[in-house]
């Protein structure tokens, strides 16, 4: 398997933004419990919502650039935007699109063990 480091810049900037997206998602539900649930104070969500909505966009951004620098089928492209709406769903299209080769470019080939 590929090291992260070794990624074409568009796979490098993909990861980061989905695992950021992500963390910020967590961040947000994690502010929308305190607002509702346990403290009724929508301090966290002040915090959280414009930056994952900033990560949000960003990510559907890179999703594109990605996907047309990287070769991605619309399929491919399709459930990558998709899952920008889920909470995490970014960190399992990235961890499936690294697995798979999808993060390696167009012509990489097949990663071990899979069949093309």
């Amino acid at each position: 398997m590929t090291s992260p480091t070794a990624l074409p810049g568009p796979a490098r900037a993909f990861r980061a933004i989905a695992i950021a997206e992500a963390c910020s998602w967590m961040g947000l539900l994690v502010g929308m419990f305190f607002k509702y649930v346990v403290v009724f104070d929508d301090l966290g969500v002040k915090i959280f919502g414009p930056i994952h909505g900033a990560l949000f966009v960003a990510y559907l951004v890179i999703t594109l650039v990605a996907a047309r620098r990287l070769g991605w089928s619309v399929g491919t492209t399709l459930v990558a935007l998709a899952a920008s709406i889920p909470p995490l769903f970014t960190l399992w299209f990235e961890r499936w699109a690294m697995r798979t080769g999808k993060l390696h470019g167009a012509g990489a080939g097949t990663p071990r063990g899979a069949t093309a």
